[in-house]
C-alpha cells in the first residue's frame, strides 16, 4: 500500500559550482558517501549533486504525506536518507526511520513496528534532474 509519493525536479546548473563549496557546507545536505560519489568525476558533479538534492525533496514531499503535521526540518530529512547505487546502476534510497522516530515522537502517525519500503527512480536532461520517491507499506 502506497504510504507517500514525492516528486521533483531541479536545475542542473544551480548546482554548477558546488564542488568548491567547503565539505562542512555540503555536509549539512549530504552524506559523506554522496559527496565523495558527486567529486569523483568533475563533470558530472553538478548533475549528480542536482539529482540528489531532487531526491531530498521528493522524499520530504512523500514523507509530509505520511506525517500528520511535518514538523521535521528540511536539512534533518536530508541527512536521514543516503542515496547510492544497487550493483546493476539502480539508484537505492537508505532511511533512517530510528532516527526519525527516536528525535521525532509522535510526529509519524504510523505505529514504530511498521514496516516501509522506499523505491526511488532519477533521471536528467542536460539541463533538469528528476527524481520520484514512493513510500509504502512492506508487507
Amino acid at each position: 500500500m502506497i504510504a507517500g509519493i514525492g516528486i521533483d525536479s531541479v536545475d542542473i546548473e544551480r548546482f554548477a559550482n558546488w564542488k568548491q563549496r567547503p565539505i562542512e557546507q555540503l555536509a549539512k545536505l549530504f552524506t559523506k558517501q554522496e559527496i565523495t560519489y558527486c567529486l569523483q568525476n568533475s563533470e558530472k558533479t553538478a548533475e549528480r549533486f542536482a539529482a540528489r538534492f531532487a531526491v531530498k525533496e521528493a522524499f520530504y514531499k512523500a514523507l509530509s504525506q505520511i506525517l500528520p503535521n511535518n514538523n521535521i526540518p528540511f536539512l534533518t530529512a536530508c541527512k536521514t536518507i543516503s542515496v547510492s547505487h544497487e550493483n546493476n546502476g539502480n539508484p537505492i534510497i537508505e532511511i533512517n526511520w530510528k532516527f526519525l522516530l527516536k528525535n521525532y515522537p509522535g510526529t509519524l502517525k504510523f505505529n514504530p513496528k511498521t514496516r516501509f519500503k522506499s523505491l526511488v527512480s532519477i533521471t536528467h536532461t542536460k539541463h533538469v534532474a528528476t527524481a520520484i520517491v514512493l513510500i509504502e507499506h512492506a508487507i
